[in-house]
């Protein structure tokens, strides 16, 4: 879609080029979702890509992710550096359905910002509890958990000329397992609900909630938790929401089908072959 208010474009080098930014001048990526919707109080936008991040570095810390790596950089990600998590980055990638032009230009901090429910690499952050880096537009940093970054439906922590500069995937996490549950009520459809847990090295059980909710819920617990704990607890969100692709009610069901399979592929140790979306489907209807 033309911008046709848009007037200026800034290409920016250094920090300092994105003091331009503010609320009629908005930061550029990929632009997926920037030229997705009329845009009628832009008068200019500022690229970032031109800052020439690197888009994922390795380093004591963890795996740092770039505001500016595209979902086809991100899907990528060599198996020694997603280590044992590393499926868990194609499967949240592949959640983002688009073309390959699409795939190719879209960015992971994008995607964050944005804010949309069904946010593939939100759940992603959130699941490996990522940390994102903030570049306020006073000139400070802050760092605050991947997790509280989106606290609404196309809502989040940003205010006008802040920038999301990286998210940090701690290692702790990457050597986690994971399992990863996705519905949506077509083929192609964009996510009813995405769930992914984790076992942590000590024994923690973590199960991130997204699609279905209007921001990330996490539930924690120290020890992987009783089938009833977990339906319970799931059953307890508050902030499920209908829209075109799902009903809040069918969105908390579905959810405590997947959070059960995936309590259950942990508990094991191993994926469950005999899974499958329909099977869930059916199991709700039923």
């Amino acid at each position: 879609m033309d911008l046709n208010t848009v007037l200026t474009l800034t290409p920016a080098r250094t920090r300092a080029d994105l003091a331009a930014l503010g609320p009629t001048v908005a930061p550029l990526a990929g632009g997926s979702d920037l030229f997705g919707e009329p845009q009628v109080h832009l008068t200019g936008l500022v690229d970032l890509q031109t800052l020439g991040w690197e888009p994922l570095t390795v380093t004591a810390a963890g795996l740092e992710i770039a505001a500016t790596c595209t979902i086809a950089e991100l899907s990528r990600l060599p198996e020694a550096i997603g280590r044992v998590a590393h499926p868990l980055f194609f499967q949240c990638s592949a959640a983002l359905y688009g073309s390959f032009k699409i795939w190719n230009v879209a960015t992971v901090g994008g995607n964050l910002c944005a804010s949309l429910p069904a946010g593939p690499m939100t759940a992603l952050a959130a699941a490996l509890d990522g940390e994102v880096l903030l570049w306020r537009s006073d000139g400070s940093d802050e760092r605050l958990p991947a997790v509280d970054f989106v606290t609404g439906n196309q809502a989040n922590r940003l205010d006008p000329g802040d920038v999301l500069r990286s998210i940090l995937l701690p290692a702790s996490t990457l050597d986690s397992r994971t399992a990863f549950r996705r519905i949506a009520l077509s083929p192609l459809g964009r996510s009813g609900t995405l769930l992914i847990g984790r076992t942590d090295a000590d024994g923690a059980f973590v199960l991130t909630v997204t699609a279905g909710t209007v921001h990330p819920v996490q539930l924690r617990y120290d020890s992987t938790p009783s089938a009833s704990a977990l339906e319970r607890d799931i059953a307890a969100i508050d902030v499920w929401f209908t829209d075109a692709h799902g009903g809040a009610d069918w969105r908390r069901a579905v959810s405590g089908v997947l959070g059960e399979e995936i309590r259950a592929e942990l508990a094991q140790g191993q994926a469950d072959p005999a899974f499958s979306w329909e099977d869930a489907r059916e199991e709700v209807r039923a």
